[in-house]
């Protein structure tokens, strides 16, 4: 989501006379997009802003800002480290950089956090920053209503509002007209999806089989699902439409119903299964992935065996997993306490990458001799002799390089893989 906010940034600054560059030595404003889900990512974030503090010594001209939900979360914090950063903006207000660059330019801080329950910048098209112009990101929504007890998604980007369907079947014609094969439909929940006017109504199932009626040769991902509200309706639309991608991301986050209802996901254990078990009835060939959270507050050992059991039941094909780390301002920093040692999370956290990465090659394997249609995405990472894409259930596939290009539909059998790749050979 950070990547569509780039572009969205990118694109606003782009009207208002700004360039950007690749070099940043070369650059008179510095935009750091900022994401607080998790304290390491915000550790990283005062990391890069220590890196580049010697460009702000060797250029006094120079403007440094921070956006997003960082941003949104410690606003006065950053105005006041080390007078470094000019400009702080939340993720509603990216409208108004131009004005807060030259309030900025004119020796004050300029500060932007509101959030909004209107923004969606339907009517701005994203300056992508993808370098293959293949895939892209097209965002179907902001903020959240979910209060998990652990996010502070809520907090930081506001409730949700769906934007205008029309405006998004529009980038994404545009995006195909441009050469684009592959759009991925993101929202925080998108399952919850609603866009009502005077013409009526449109939920995520109705809008993705819209976006998949664009085009058969356009491929169609989505992310994320929420288990309390993925629907039938919503898997028999995939089912229907071979450019919608097999591959589903459903965070589960715990196995454990006692820990999910302290987390307030609104779903138990046996709710959980239950959507996977339909996921796997209604599209058999779907991919499914996931997040989990290992020791989050009063988190036993009979809970982690819970969410390994869980995982190992699912078969999930790939999983982000995390320690908790308590996030300022949430429920559950008001209400409980993070009672789990960093020793104790440590040890579940490789516990469970351990089983994951057994899931994973034994997912893999399972695919040797089979054919999948491959979207070629560019050269291999480790050689120019082999080209890379992925599958529709969202598994990395290299094969040798030929007469292809980038964009391409190719039938490949896979004849061996590693822990995080597919290889065969086009057929």
């Amino acid at each position: 989501m950070n990547v569509a906010d780039s572009e969205v940034v990118i694109s606003i600054l782009s009207q208002a006379g700004f360039e950007p560059t690749e070099n940043i030595k070369h650059a008179g404003l510095i935009l750091i997009n900022t994401c607080s889900i998790r304290d390491n990512a915000e550790q990283r974030i005062w990391g890069r802003l220590n890196a580049i503090s010697h460009l702000k010594k060797k250029n006094n001209d120079l403007k440094i800002g921070v956006i997003g939900c960082m941003a949104e979360r410690l606003k006065q914090k950053l105005i006041e480290t080390d007078q470094l950063v000019d400009i702080v903006v939340g993720p509603d207000a990216y409208r108004e950089l131009p004005l807060l660059v030259a309030e900025a330019e004119s020796g004050h801080k300029a500060v932007n956090v509101l959030l909004s329950r209107e923004e969606t910048y339907a009517d701005i098209s994203p300056v992508r920053m993808d370098k293959n112009g293949v895939s892209s990101f097209v965002s179907i929504m902001r903020g959240c209503n979910n209060m998990c007890a652990y996010c502070v998604v809520p907090y930081v980007r506001g409730a949700e509002r769906s934007r205008n369907p029309e405006s998004v079947l529009k980038e994404v014609k545009e995006l195909f007209e441009r050469g684009y094969r592959e759009v991925t439909l993101l929202g925080q929940n998108v399952d919850s999806y609603n866009w009502e006017d005077t013409s009526g109504m449109v939920r995520f199932p109705e809008l993705l089989e819209k976006v998949a009626g664009i085009d058969p040769l356009l491929r169609v991902r989505f992310s994320t699902s929420h288990p309390k509200d993925i629907s039938d309706e919503l898997l028999y639309t995939i089912s229907r439409h071979k450019n919608i991608c097999k591959h589903i991301h459903l965070p589960a986050q715990s196995g454990s119903s006692r820990i999910l209802k302290l987390m307030n996901r609104e779903y138990s254990r046996e709710w959980y299964m239950q959507r996977v078990e339909a996921i796997h009835n209604i599209i058999p060939e779907c991919s499914l992935s996931t997040d989990m959270i290992t020791g989050f507050c009063t988190e036993t050992s009979e809970d982690h065996e819970e969410s390994l059991s869980l995982m190992e039941w699912a078969g999930f094909d790939f999983a982000y997993m995390f320690k908790y780390s308590e996030r300022p301002g949430t429920k559950a920093a008001r209400k409980l306490e993070d009672d789990i040692s960093e020793a104790v999370k440590s040890e579940r956290l490789g516990e469970m990458i351990a089983l994951q990465n057994r899931l994973s090659i034994k997912s893999k394997k399972n695919d040797i001799g089979m054919v999948f249609d491959v979207l070629i995405e560019g050269f291999s990472k480790r050689s120019t002799d082999y080209l890379s894409g992925r599958t529709s259930q969202n598994k990395v596939v290299v094969f040798p390089a030929d007469a292809l290009k980038n964009g391409e539909y190719v039938r490949v059998l896979i004849e061996r893989c590693t822990s995080a790749t597919l290889i065969g050979k086009c057929i």
